[in-house]
């Protein structure tokens, strides 16, 4: 029997790879990715508080609007508390809408991930040079807002054409985090070159958990918490990346705020034995490793 394939990597069992270290000798990467997104007013594509595939309305727009009006900025208070850096998967038109974003991503030195125009939209549906368009109009309100190209991406609601990898390689962009298939950065193909995968947590993200499972704000610290503390276990055999994905509509909500930063600080009880890293940082340390270190590096020229 033969099942339909990608042909975009192949298969590679973590305990059989070569292993390596991250900066400072540390063996966990833990990465905080928080997506800012834009949504269309009673129209289009958008989560509802109540879990339910509810019809878009004042209600549900308000809700996730908090999140830039509010939830980003309780959120980026926090991160200053701590010293935290952050990833941002960006819609292009969030940075149109609400100006005060970009510069304080800035200041904080945050990076900026292509996440499409909107999230009222999915790109996997689109003709091919359709799609291109989008990719090409996200990273350049990114360029427009912050001077410089993005380097990753992620599409709205993690969705992928059977292009989309060859369409982002070709329009510059360096890696994505579209690919949930392990805990490494791993090198996959495209029609143009090489593009790397950066672990992205589809199960240790707030929005699945907080809406669409309706578990309690104190399940996803916990799991945050586990998700940690097994990790730096199991690190000390080979490099692992920690990925913990967030929303401000959804974290940025004071009464999950609180657990969350709980987590937090149980995480930085071990700071100097791990690195607090960027995606766009991870990538650049995997892809300066000698060929054969990473899995699928065999075909980098």
């Amino acid at each position: 029997m033969k099942l339909p394939t990608h042909g975009r990597y192949q298969h590679s069992a973590i305990p059989q790879r070569p292993t390596y270290e991250w900066p400072n000798g540390a063996r966990l990467a833990v990465v905080l990715c928080n997506n800012i997104e834009a949504f269309a007013f009673r129209a289009g594509l958008g989560s509802d508080s109540t879990g339910a595939a509810a019809p878009q309305s004042q209600r549900n727009y308000a809700w996730r609007d908090y999140g830039n009006r509010v939830g980003l900025w309780n959120m980026l208070a926090m991160f200053d508390e701590y010293g935290l850096p952050a990833a941002h998967n960006v819609n292009g038109l969030v940075l149109d809408t609400c100006p005060e974003i970009a510069p304080a991503l800035m200041k904080r030195g945050d990076e900026f991930i292509g996440h499409g125009r909107t999230n009222a939209e999915r790109q996997d549906i689109l003709f091919e040079d359709d799609e291109r368009r989008l990719i090409a109009e996200s990273r350049e309100a990114i360029i427009r807002h912050t001077g410089k190209a993005p380097d990753g991406w992620l599409g709205p609601y993690i969705t992928q054409s059977a292009t989309t990898l060859d369409l982002l390689k070709e329009e510059g962009f360096g890696y994505v985090m579209d690919w949930p298939a392990d805990d490494q950065p791993f090198w996959m193909t495209t029609r143009a070159g090489p593009m790397l995968s950066v672990p992205y947590s589809v199960e240790v993200n707030d929005s699945p958990v907080a809406i669409f499972r309706q578990q309690a704000a104190r399940d996803f610290a916990d799991m945050v918490v586990d998700q940690f503390d097994e990790m730096l276990d199991r690190s000390r055999d080979m490099p692992l990346v920690c990925s913990i994905v967030l929303h401000p509509f959804i974290i940025g909500q004071p009464f999950r705020l609180r657990p969350f930063r709980r987590a937090m600080q149980h995480i930085l009880t071990q700071r100097d034995k791990i690195w607090l890293a960027r995606p766009g940082e991870v990538a650049r340390h995997a892809a300066s490793l000698p060929k054969g270190i990473v899995p699928g590096s065999e075909i980098l020229p």
